[in-house]
Formats: structure tokens, sequence, C-alpha cells
């Protein structure tokens, strides 16, 4: 009995051992020319020639394999990097890498900060993420602080105390509506401000002149010619500083021709702008022929339409007309006595 219940244990371990070698392939990768590793870039470049027969054999497994092989190589490299533990993971620190990957756009410059950014910074200011719920003094809910249903809102006030010295009648409502339309244009304008500054775009302010610094030439031009044309004669008169150029487009005042005197101009005027017409295409006179005839077919059909339509009780318009004529006899006795009077 105990020998029928006798195993072989080398047989097992072995037939275990073949299983988990064709289930599992080994870590250990053996090349004829090692892969270059930039461990940095986790990047691995194959250096050895492709087997031809093997690829053609089967694309699929070949390229499996040998995409297996490169990165078990790669892993290994990475294993024995220096590495620490944290919350139970392993981390490798990876070393500098050396193959310079090219940059489709190049590196983004450092966005400059803003007035209020610098003006925190000089101050110590630090910024603190407000809340977005806040208790509404009226209704004591909490509420958004913006956006719909916003508790403390102040356009939704049914009274307001007017100051001491403002005048009684006037708008408080409005008024105050006024200021926040007002506050949100400034906003606006200082963003804008930013962006230009940011991009390096002169900001100039409402006199178009530079907040600070010195005025460049350019500027400095502009404001001479501004103030020279806003003279009653359009600087006309007056006077020139030294090294001075007027600039050639400064507008010129429009000119109108005399009534008055030799009318050659005119004759030459009028002459060029018949030479301008005759040069032309020419009258298409088939078009013009052809649209006459249309024309005048249309009339005719309109024409005979309404003389063939009926008048009042099944009559046509024609017998009407022809009982209402009177005979040729009378209207000859008429002309014949009329030449007699004569």
């Amino acid at each position: 009995m105990a020998d029928s219940m006798e195993i072989d244990v080398a047989s097992v371990l072995s037939a275990a051992e073949k299983n988990t070698r064709e289930k599992f392939k080994s870590t250990e990768v053996i090349k004829d020319i090692d892969p270059d590793l930039d461990i940095g870039n986790l990047l691995a470049t194959d250096l050895q020639p492709i087997d031809i027969r093997e690829f053609r054999k089967n694309k699929e497994d070949f390229l499996r394999n040998l995409a297996r092989d490169n990165t078990q190589l790669l892993f290994n490299a990475i294993w024995k990097l220096p590495n620490e533990r944290s919350e139970g993971l392993v981390l490798a620190k990876l070393p500098e890498p050396h193959t310079v990957i090219p940059r489709e756009k190049p590196i983004p410059k450092p966005k400059l900060p803003s007035k209020w950014e610098e003006f925190a910074k000089r101050k110590g200011i630090a910024k603190k993420k407000r809340e977005r719920m806040i208790l509404d003094k009226n209704t004591q809910e909490w509420k958004p602080r913006y956006g719909y249903k916003r508790g403390n809102d102040e356009t939704k006030e049914w009274l307001i105390e007017v100051p001491q010295n403002a005048d009684p009648y006037e708008d408080q409502f409005e008024k105050k509506n006024q200021a926040k339309k007002e506050r949100v244009a400034k906003n606006e304008y200082q963003r804008l401000r930013n962006i230009a500054r940011n991009r390096k775009i002169p900001i100039p302010n409402k006199d178009l002149a530079p907040t600070s610094g010195r005025q460049s030439k350019e500027q400095v031009s502009t404001k001479i010619n501004v103030s020279r044309l806003s003279t009653a004669s359009l600087g006309k008169f007056t006077e020139k500083l030294p090294k001075e150029k007027i600039p050639r487009k400064t507008g010129k005042k429009r000119q109108f021709e005399p009534v008055a005197g030799d009318l050659s101009s005119e004759r030459n005027r009028s002459r060029e702008l018949a030479e301008k017409i005759a040069k032309r295409d020419p009258l298409d006179v088939n078009k013009a022929v052809s649209q006459y005839i249309t024309e005048t077919q249309k009339r005719a059909g309109e024409s005979k339409r309404k003389g063939t339509g009926k008048g009042k009780k099944g009559k046509t318009k024609s017998s009407l007309q022809g009982k209402n004529k009177k005979p040729a006899g009378n209207s000859g006795r008429k002309s014949g006595k009329k030449k007699a009077k004569v």
C-alpha cells in the first residue's frame, strides 16, 4: 500500500518547471549585438540586423518576440538603477537622457506676471481660495457667491439709502448698475493691457502717449504733425523747427474748378470722357432688336386678350362700341354743313 502511494518528486518538479518555462519566458535575453539603451527617455534602439527568413515565415510572431526581448532588456537595466520605496511602491531614479529628441515647436517662454501679481509678490500677499458658498444676510441661507441665485445680490435690493450730498431725484438703482458696468469695463481694459504688455506691444494711454519712459522719434513727430494741422490754416503759416521734415501724406485741401474763365479745360475733360465711353464695348444690336420684338409681341398679345374679353350681361366690348357709334351719313352731313358755313 505504501509502495503505491510513493510519488516521484523529481519528475513533478521537472514537469512544473517545464510548464513554467513554456508559460513565462526567462528574463535573460542574449543578443549578438547589444541594443542602445537610453534609460532617461525609456528608449531602446535595436542595432541587430533582422533575419529575413524568420521575418517572412511569420511577421506577427517575429515582431512580437522582438519587441518583448527589447522591452525585457530595458526593464533589466531599470532594475539595476538605485531605487527607493514610497507608499508600498518601488521608485527608480532615472539618469539624465542622452538622446536629443527634436521638438515640433520652440519651448514656450515663461508668462510675465500681471500688475496685481507683481504687487502681491512685493507686498507678500498670498493667494487664498475663496469658498464657493456664502451666507446670505437677508435669508440666512447658504448661496453661491457668483452666478444664478447668488447671495448678497446688490442688484436685487428693493430699497437704497440716498446719500446726504446726492441729488434726491437721482435714480440710485441706475447709478449702481452703471458703476458695476464701469468696473467690469475697467477689469477688461486691464486684462487687455496685460496681454499687450506680455506680447511687448506699445501701450498708449488716452492721450496717445507712452505712460512712462522716453518717447520715441516717431511719437514726437506724430505729435508735432497733429499740432501743426490743428491751426486754422492747417499749418500753412506755422514756422518750421530746425531739421524738421514735413511728412508728405498730411492731407490735401479739396480744390474746385472755377465757374467762369477759360473753357478749354472743360472742353478737354469732355473730350476725355467721350473717348472713355467710345473705348467701351459697342452696343449689341442683335440683342436690342430681339428684346424690342419680344416686347412688341407681348404688348400685342395683351391688347388682343383685352379686346376679346366680355363686358356686362355677356356682351363683348366690340359690340358695345359698335352700338354707340353714330352712322357715317350723319357725320358726313355735319362735316358738310361746317364747310358750307366756312
